[in-house]
């Protein structure tokens, strides 16, 4: 998400210092220690991780693979690569560990949106957009079948500064709606990616300020409570329904991130019937590299 102002500076904890003096402390999100296996005791067989790397090639310079090395997903969806996939850095064209790659680019905007997904197994079948032309030109989706779920991977339209495409935006959010329901019926599935909304006002540091910016506009957010209304769960709300100050977006104005003055962008969305194999869905916040962190989910499936 690009484009967001902030209008106040964070609330802050007092500390002292000195004599008498007092400073202000930032409240920093901690991810707690990684759950592995679900309620009822079955280890994970899949995880996957997602982030927002604004622009891929600056991304690989700044060790993004790295990253990713560590963390060891079975698969890792990628989203704002603003490169074509003949412009990809060949450290991420060639990675071993990865042989199973897919990419999705703006048919008419270089440098502009983008998607892509690295998988250690093949898919059974790859598809991409979500077969309307007027959304899929941007390159925003990657649809992969596995033997018991599909996974999109999905880069959602931003409203844009002064909501110039807040119409259009509220047509993808039905349109896209549509597309995973149609998926879902044949079986479960999980939506992975930059949503481009805050849900709740406990999803941003700032909500009073910022209920017309984009991203966190009223039609924004009912377009997120219509899409969990039709049978699917956030995650991480599923599991940390009060959790504060967990945020996955901040942007580059106002030394943002070190102060935690921002927005939760990022999600994994499942079907309601994959609930019982959800292990955990984590957020990445010390993870460097874009101005957003990376998330990571845990299944049993």
């Amino acid at each position: 998400m690009k484009h967001i102002l902030f209008f106040t500076e964070p609330e802050v904890k007092k500390g002292k210092k000195g004599a008498g003096k007092e400073v202000d402390q930032a409240v920093l999100y901690e991810d707690a220690p990684d759950k592995l296996s679900t309620a009822d005791g079955k280890k994970y067989t899949l995880k996957i991780s997602s982030w927002n790397v604004d622009g891929v090639r600056a991304w690989v310079k700044k060790q993004g693979l790295d990253w990713v090395r560590e963390e060891d997903p079975h698969i890792i969806c990628l989203q704002e690569t603003k490169c074509a996939e003949k412009a990809l850095p060949a450290e991420i064209k060639d990675m071993p560990e990865y042989p199973h790659k897919y990419w999705a680019c703006s048919d008419d905007k270089e440098g502009y949106s983008g998607v892509a997904m690295l998988c250690k197994d093949k898919p059974l079948n790859v598809t991409y957009g979500i077969g309307m032309e007027e959304h899929d030109k941007e390159g925003r989706v990657i649809t992969a079948e596995f033997d018991s779920y599909f996974l999109v991977a999905a880069y959602v339209p931003n409203s844009s500064r002064g909501l110039v495409r807040l119409d259009y935006r509220q047509r993808w959010d039905v349109d896209f709606r549509g597309y995973l329901k149609g998926l879902e019926s044949k079986k479960p599935l999980i939506l992975c990616g930059d949503l481009n909304v805050a849900h709740q006002e406990i999803d941003l540091k700032n909500p009073k300020t910022n209920k017309k910016t984009p991203g966190f506009t009223p039609q924004e957010r009912q377009g997120f409570t219509e899409l969990l209304a039709e049978g699917f769960i956030d995650s991480f709300r599923e599991l940390y329904p009060d959790t504060p100050y967990a945020y996955t977006f901040w942007t580059y104005m106002m030394n943002a991130r070190a102060k935690n003055v921002g927005w939760r962008l990022d999600y994994f969305v499942l079907s309601k019937t994959l609930q019982p194999a959800l292990c955990d869905s984590k957020i990445r916040s010390k993870a460097m590299g874009s101005d957003h962190c990376p998330i990571t989910l845990y299944m049993a499936i």
